[in-house]
């Protein structure tokens, strides 16, 4: 895909959602953390319903410490993974408070070093809490990068090197969210919706459904 195809495409995104927002519900770094770790292989719908339960007795380090495993799976059972997640979370939650005085660290190699938290994790807590251009490839992500041929790539990290690459400057601090929501919602992953996409003569994707 060359350059002026790409930029065109970004531009287009922005014009139909300039200030795109993810789906997890959050009020602060700790919270947004919290709900990225339970969001692995889970809906964000999930999530929601959880973690809006779970915050109104218990939503800083501390307090959840405090809840102890059973306490916090009591809250969390509905998502799956959620016994190793919360082992996770507390183990997080432990090193939060003795390293970083139970504040969320702006760095993403310090994030991964928290129990839980991966590569991915680490870019979405970055770009979403702290306003960093990070571009975390989720298999939306990964899909739509591979599928329109803005970024295509073997696996996810080299789809995520790709995109930190070429997508342009200026779209970056949103590029993760509107290629989730596009891959969420219109390019799906058993048929895209191609008939009703925005940017469908400048995707390269050779099998476009029509509509019916």
């Amino acid at each position: 895909m060359n350059p002026s195809k790409r930029t065109e495409i970004f531009s287009r995104l922005r014009a139909a959602n300039p200030e795109p927002r993810g789906e997890l519900e959050y009020r602060n770094p700790f919270e947004l953390l919290v709900a990225v770790i339970l969001s692995a292989q889970a809906t964000d719908k999930s999530v929601n319903l959880a973690t809006r339960e779970l915050y109104a007795t218990a939503n800083t380090p501390a307090a959840i410490l405090q809840l102890g495993t059973a306490g916090l799976e009591k809250y969390i059972k509905r998502i799956g993974l959620y016994r190793t997640k919360a082992k996770n979370i507390l183990a997080t939650c432990q090193l939060l408070l003795e390293r970083h005085a139970g504040a969320v660290p702006a760095s993403g190699e310090e994030l991964v070093q928290l129990p839980g938290v991966g590569r991915k994790t680490a870019s979405v807590v970055l770009n979403i809490a702290f306003g960093q251009p990070t571009i975390a490839v989720d298999t939306h992500i990964f899909r739509v990068s591979n599928r329109t041929g803005i970024a295509p790539g073997k696996d996810v990290l080299a789809v995520e090197k790709r995109l930190e690459k070429l997508v342009p400057d200026e779209f970056k601090l949103h590029a993760h969210h509107w290629l989730i929501l596009h891959g969420r919602y219109v390019c799906k992953a058993r048929k895209p919706d191609c008939p009703t996409c925005l940017i469908n003569d400048l995707c390269e994707f050779k099998r476009k459904t029509k509509s019916k």
